[in-house]
């Protein structure tokens, strides 16, 4: 018996050496370089969709650790977030992988359209600057997004400058084009507006901004989707295929929308395949 106890301590031990604690960073110690409307004028209240722009840092083992990384932006309409199961709930995975993981809480736009899209780009200048005492290696960033949160994640890789942009591209679901014809309603609504101009739906349909420097892709999702129709991961498929970036695509026959890495979609297992064997390709 005492055997065994101490067995059980030893494992706890090494467990509590080897687990780290996740780093919580604040994005803009500054000041906000831009507001929402009630970023400045309410306190944060994440009932309240006011969300204090941060970012949790989970740093895999230090024997696992590969020098890669994924910031990831949960999804949520544009309107709120899904921290769970389209956030936090992905850290093992990735963790076991080697990979750090670093999942933002962006502020919600209320129609200003560059207030998450700053925040992405800051969280992932914040990865880079870190690498070094993080273990990440600065070309070895990724980003992943669900749903809205995939049209942040692919705006951030088709709309940042060269150098700046990510790696590599995790899209679950993504929103990726503001055209009426295939976009998620509210989506659009929250993030550009009632009345937006052609240029502006144009220059947030990111498949319309692909270009050769656009990293890397892998999209999944559900042919049965009625809240964001695949034509948004089809179109975006085709336009990195046009410019020669690598992508894949795995549309899964059904399971409809939001299922992130929760373990009752029909197509978990499969999917999880799908998407350990595509970032065993990065390099």
């Amino acid at each position: 018996m005492r055997r065994l106890l101490a067995a059980i301590m030893c494992i706890f031990a090494t467990f509590a050496a080897n687990a780290q604690e996740p780093i919580s960073i604040d994005l803009w110690q500054d000041g906000l370089p831009n507001s929402n409307g009630i970023d400045k004028t309410e306190p944060f209240d994440d009932s309240k969709q006011n969300f204090k722009p941060n970012i949790r840092v989970f740093l895999p083992e230090k024997s696992k650790a590969n020098g890669m990384a994924v910031l990831c932006l949960p999804g949520g309409g544009y309107s709120h977030l899904a921290t769970g199961h389209e956030g936090y709930d992905w850290a093992p995975y990735f963790n076991d992988l080697g990979f750090a993981f670093v999942v933002l809480k962006y502020r919600m736009p209320h129609e200003v359209t560059d207030v998450p899209i700053s925040d992405a780009k800051e969280a992932l200048r914040i990865v880079r600057e870190n690498a070094e005492k993080w273990g990440i290696k600065p070309n070895k960033v990724g980003i992943m997004g669900s749903s809205a949160g995939g049209h942040l994640a692919s705006t951030v890789a088709t709309h940042s400058l060269p150098g700046t942009e990510p790696n590599f591209q995790i899209l679950f679901y993504p929103v990726i084009s503001m055209d009426w014809n295939y976009t998620h309603k509210w989506s659009r609504l929250f993030l550009i507006g009632k009345k937006p101009t052609k240029e502006t739906v144009d220059l947030y349909s990111n498949d319309l901004q692909v270009s050769s420097n656009t990293p890397p892709a892998i999209l999944l999702l559900s042919d049965d989707d009625k809240v964001v129709p695949s034509p948004n991961s089809v179109n975006y498929y085709l336009a990195l295929r046009r410019h020669n970036v690598p992508a894949t695509m795995h549309i899964y026959p059904s399971g409809g929308h939001g299922w992130g890495c929760r373990k009752d979609f029909k197509y978990h297992k499969e999917m999880m395949a799908d998407l350990t064997a595509w970032i065993k390709t990065l390099k």
